[in-house]
């Protein structure tokens, strides 16, 4: 009990001097509860949505897309509406009904503005019936009552200021079409963000499938008394096997499961960047209890001197941390839920629409960040809590604190440059793998050592990192930049720890700016190297071109030649009689010259013949395949067919690597009309000299078509860059946990070290030094200190990013491009960074009362 009275007492003594610390835990608590929070309460949104929509029996076609991709054709698998009446005679079945479902649309508005979302959520078409009255309520205006009226949904019209009377147009691979909203929707439950209009049956079988009389899907409710399972037998029974039939949980779990994996990549990415979070929570709260038991040193002996045994000077300092990590873990969670609520606001921002209402808590999550924290936080702290064990009772007769460590264990040294050698061997390796599998192995182990071995080694490159940096940045300020110098240098273990919580965040963000920037470096070259196409347009969402945007594209004035290209789906057989779903590019002519492709053997325009191919260069090597051989094609849903390999390709390529080509019309002779997939994307030349008006003709032509997008080489180029840099912005934003908690770091080590030089502060006064040159020097230590730990971890950094490039050049990003601009950005970012962490410390040390601190002891 005394052991707990005492820790408890000393908490609440020095609780100002644990605050930051308290702060590091609760922002990384926080992190990791928001993270579980946001994650539950989207498998709740999306959980309500399919136990909303979904009937007690669904009966699909056998090869109808998944429910969340476009298919290739633009056109739903259907069934024939005469099937309804079947499934409505069904034993068991209480009433049946037929659905037109397609997501191959795009809704446009007068000014040809797309209303669809842009969160990445589709644009459904569906046909209105009592189905829809499970998800719905009808909240103002009317059904649609023939091919002129449409519905919409209350969230799509709000975004987009439509009201009833406006006028839609609907483009569809079976043309477009006009209709004027008749009525506003309003869901029952949340929609994420999915556009949704509705048209009466009729309109919706004949726009959207091309003809009456058919359907996308059938769905069955059970009568009373009935389970799913046994209607969905007796359904079977009735139909045969040439249907999918799904109960409503297993559309629910389907649906579930193309959900999971965009919530899982999220979920854990934010989790691991949490890790980091807490990794240098760790190193700010060594330093702090390191400091703390440093300050009460005379204390400790005075405890020990008493009689307090060593286990209980031990058990003391860890019940303090165990308070630190309740205190900071209570207050994350809390954060957490807020943090939570604020990624929803962001998400619905964007366009997907997540309700406050679905807020999910599960017990877990304020048990997992408890946990955590107070397990971290602990751990963190057994290090400081074993020297304190240690401290003698003739402590108690020296003054408070410790001398100062000058020199950084030998032992600690050696450790930390054999684990550094042995990371920086672990990279080497890394960068003459021959396959990538191997090679990220050999990464990853290098980077976890190399991070280590400088963490360990830290303390030992102190001494000449700051005196170095010192040398250039602060002997410039005379005896004031001498004497921050070498109080940085006076605790190598203390700045060392300081300076490795900054090396570890910007380490992955050195890392991450090389490979970013090599990727599109090499991309770029690439592009330049290989794509003779003067015009590339696709849809963003990964829609086919619709027959009249294709045909307005070839109707452009300006163009020598366009070039349809889609990819057939197909089972190929060697002559060895191995078969692989492998599938083919299926294209004109024309794309050889679109594409420049080097071959080994052969001459890829010649596989553009009549029945023949191409193969890459690894498929050939791998199956013995030659020019000359025959391969079996199965087409899905199509023929088999015979076709001559024309010519192998080299996969040293990155762009189309192992891709197989046929012609166009090849794939079309063992295809029904039906089953031909539309032009994914489509590439257009201009004639010599009319690049510039060719360009702006494209654009005008395909105006009344916002979903594709056309794009020149520039543009190009300019969309993969700025995909590769939001995605990098959204990592360093995560990281920015990581470097603020680090900063927490610096301005707690300041601030404890201003308190441990109290005496020596107030000397100094006392002899001549100013308040302004007081805060100076706290200002420069803390600027070296930011400087050391930037040092490292851009070094670090690099190496990492240089080793991660070269396994991404034997996948074809062969280029090496080290972003020195944000190098040096962040490099002089840090120095601000340090700047900043001084500001609180620096000031409460020139407030210092001088005779007062000259008493301290």
């Amino acid at each position: 009990m005394t052991v707990w009275k005492t820790s408890l007492r000393n908490f609440f003594a020095h609780k100002g001097r644990m605050a930051l610390s308290a702060v590091a835990v609760l922002l990384s608590v926080a992190f990791v509860s928001g993270t579980l929070v946001f994650t539950d309460t989207m498998n709740t949104t999306f959980d309500k949505l399919f136990a909303s929509t979904a009937s007690d029996v669904t009966l699909s076609p056998k090869d109808a897309a998944v429910d969340d991709e476009t298919p290739r054709t633009g056109r739903p698998e259907a069934l024939p509406a005469s099937l309804v009446d079947r499934v409505r005679e069904v034993e068991g079945v209480k009433d049946a009904q037929g659905s037109v479902v397609s997501l191959s649309v795009t809704v446009v508005d007068s000014r040809d503005k797309n209303v669809g979302p842009t969160s990445g959520a589709p644009t459904i078409a569906v046909n209105w019936s009592a189905n829809e009255l499970r998800s719905v309520d009808l909240t103002s205006g009317h059904e649609p009552r023939g091919p002129t009226e449409v519905m919409v949904d209350g969230d799509t019209a709000e975004k987009h200021k439509l009201k009833i009377g406006d006028e839609l147009r609907t483009i569809a691979v079976t043309g477009d079409f006009k209709a004027r909203i008749s009525g506003i929707v309003d869901f029952k439950v949340t929609n994420p963000g999915a556009t949704v209009v509705y048209f009466d049956t009729a309109t919706a079988q004949r726009e959207l499938l091309g003809k009456e009389g058919l359907f996308t899907q059938i769905t069955a409710d059970a009568a009373p008394g009935v389970s799913d399972e046994t209607l969905k037998a007796s359904i079977a029974s009735a139909v045969g096997g040439a249907y999918t039939l799904q109960t409503a949980a297993e559309v629910a779990d389907a649906g579930r499961e193309d959900v999971a994996g965009f919530l899982d990549v999220m979920k854990y990415a934010m989790l691991g960047f949490a890790g980091i979070a807490f990794l240098v929570g760790i190193f700010l709260i060594v330093n702090t209890f390191s400091m703390l038991v440093a300050q009460r040193t005379r204390e400790i002996g005075l405890m020990r001197a008493i009689g307090s045994s060593r286990k209980q000077v031990n058990r003391s300092v860890l019940v303090e941390a165990l308070f630190l990590g309740v205190v900071g873990s209570v207050a994350g969670v809390a954060a957490g839920v807020g943090l939570a609520v604020g990624l929803m606001e962001l998400m619905s921002s964007m366009g997907m629409e997540l309700s406050t209402g679905d807020l999910t808590v599960r017990w877990t999550t304020p048990a997992v960040g408890l946990l955590l924290g107070i397990v971290v936080t602990v751990l963190a702290a057994y290090i400081p809590a074993r020297r304190a064990g240690k401290v003698s009772p003739m402590a108690a007769l020296r003054d408070a604190g410790t001398p100062a460590d000058g020199k950084a264990g030998l032992v600690r040294g050696g450790i930390g440059l054999l684990l550094t050698a042995l990371g920086a061997g672990a990279l080497w390796a890394a960068t003459r793998a021959e396959e990538a599998s191997a090679g990220s192995l050999w990464l990853g182990l290098g980077v976890v050592l190399s991070l280590v071995g400088f963490v360990v080694v830290g303390p030992l490159l102190a001494g000449g990192v700051v005196r170095v940096l010192g040398a250039v940045v602060l002997r410039i300020f005379g005896p004031v930049g001498r004497m921050a110098e070498r109080n940085a240098l006076r605790n190598p273990r203390r700045t060392g720890a300081t300076g490795a919580a900054l090396m570890i965040g910007l380490a992955l963000v050195a890392c991450l700016s090389v490979v970013g920037s090599s990727m599109v470096a090499s991309a770029t070259e690439e592009l330049d190297r290989s794509v003779g196409a003067d015009f590339i347009v696709q849809s963003a969402n990964g829609q086919p071109i619709v027959p009249q945007a294709q045909v307005a594209l070839e109707k452009t004035p300006g163009l020598a030649r366009v070039t349809e290209y889609t990819w057939v789906e197909a089972t190929i057989t060697a002559p060895g009689g191995k078969a692989v779903d492998k599938g083919l590019v299926a294209a004109e002519p024309t794309y050889a010259r679109d594409l420049r492709r080097d071959t080994t053997a052969g001459t890829l325009a010649k596989a553009y013949d009549e029945n023949a191919m191409s193969v890459g260069s690894d498929y050939a090597a791998e199956h013995g395949v030659k020019v000359g051989d025959e391969l079996t094609v199965a087409f899905k849903g199509g023929e088999r067919a015979k076709l001559k390999v024309a010519a192998i390709t080299s996969d040293e390529n990155n762009v189309d690597k192992g891709v197989m080509y046929t012609n166009i019309t090849t794939a079309a002779r063992y295809l029904p009309a039906d089953k031909l997939p539309r032009s994914m994307i489509m590439f257009a030349t201009a004639e010599d000299g009319k690049e510039t008006e060719a360009y702006a003709a494209i654009k005008k032509s395909l105006a009344a078509y916002p979903q594709y997008k056309v794009q020149n080489q520039a543009d190009y180029k300019q969309d993969l860059k700025d995909q590769v840099g939001q995605l990098l912005n959204i990592v360093y934003g995560l990281l920015a946990l990581a470097i603020i908690v680090a900063v927490l770091g610096v301005v707690n080590t300041l601030a404890l070290s201003v308190v441990e030089r109290t005496r020596e502060i107030g000397l100094m006064r006392a002899i001549g030094l100013s308040r302004r040159q007081l805060r100076r020097m706290i200002r420069l230590e803390s600027v070296v200190i930011a400087l050391f730990g930037a040092l490292l971890g851009l070094g670090l950094g690099m190496g990492w990013g240089t080793a991660a490039q070269k396994l991404l050049a034997l996948e074809g990003l062969g280029v090496l491009e080290i972003p020195w601009p944000t190098i040096l950005t962040v490099f002089v970012g840090s120095a601000f960074v340090g700047l900043f962490a001084a500001l609180v410390p620096a000031f409460r040390a020139g407030r210092m009362n001088v005779l007062n601190a000259i008493a301290t002891e």
